[in-house]
Order: structure tokens, then sequence, then C-alpha cells
């Protein structure tokens, strides 16, 4: 579940995200928390079958971005998120600005500009010191290969070690 660019709230994410409209920051912070929202029906839904759901950036990746910009604390940008559902394991595929900088098609969102990049990692690395949540930091550098197979054992280990533990709420 990333951002999800089909629902009202996701076009109009979307139309920011490339630079089509301007929205005023306090607004895009809790229109990205909106569209996560959206999704909590269905993915509580998955979580009581036994479905194990993988999610691209989610709550974290809100509050990292919000809180670069400057003007905003890292607990007024969790403030709309708390109460979503707690992740079992948080994967932070680590990787220099510089490094993601060459990947391609990097620069054609709003924030991808290096040193606001620089920013949004300091931020991921106060959010990393929650003991209550478990964070597992990544090599990103290494091959694709290598990474999938070192992503695959953490996540094994991680399903195996909560598969009858309740679900929980983030920030709670």
């Amino acid at each position: 579940f990333p951002t999800d660019r089909t629902t009202e709230i996701g076009q109009l994410i979307s139309s920011y995200l490339v630079r089509e409209k301007n929205l005023e920051d306090h607004t895009v912070h809790l229109l990205f928390s909106a569209n996560r929202w959206e999704h909590v029906p269905s993915m509580k839904e998955k979580l009581h079958q036994g479905i194990t759901i993988v999610v691209d950036r989610y709550a974290f990746s809100g509050v990292a971005f919000t809180s670069a910009k400057g003007n905003f604390s890292l607990d007024w940008c969790k403030q709309p998120d708390i109460g979503l559902p707690k992740p079992d394991l948080i994967l932070f595929l680590q990787l220099s600005p510089a490094e993601a900088a060459e990947r391609g098609n990097f620069g054609h969102e709003r924030y991808e500009i290096s040193s606001f990049q620089e920013k949004v990692l300091q931020s991921f690395y106060c959010l990393m010191e929650d003991k209550t949540l478990n964070w597992k930091a990544v090599d990103a550098s290494k091959s694709i290969e290598d990474l999938h197979i070192e992503i695959k054992s953490i996540a094994e280990a991680t399903m195996q070690e909560v598969q009858n533990k309740p679900l929980g709420e983030l920030w709670k």
C-alpha cells in the first residue's frame, strides 16, 4: 500500500508531487495521512486473514519528509498517524543521498533534491531511536540479489516471531 494515487486524495497528492499543484505544507502532510487511513479497513481485514502486508514507505516516510521542511516538529508530524496498524518490522534501506541521486529518474518529483534528502535522512535517524518499533537498517548499495536475500531472511524471521501476536497501534 504505497501512496494510492487512484483515490481522489491520491490524485491530489500526485498532482502536488509532479508540481502541477501547489499545496500548503500542513495540508500536504494531512493528505498523505488521510491516504494511509483510507487503507486501514482493508489492511486490518487482510491481517486478520493471516495475510502478510508489505508497505512501501508508510507513516514514517511522511513524518520524515514533513519534519525535514524545518518548521514542523516530529511530534506534530506523528499526530495524524497515531493509531494506524503498527508494523512488526520496519526495513530502512540505507543509501546515501549521493548514491540515490545516481539512480534513474531522480529529481523528477518535488522532494528529490539532494540537500533536502539529507535533512530527510536525519529525520529518519531520529525516528529510528524509537525502541518501541522494530527498525532494521539494510545496506541498499548491495546488488539486488544480495539485498533480496537479506530482506527475505529478516522478513521470514520476523513473521515467525510475531505470528501469534495481536495487531498493535502505531505510537500508542
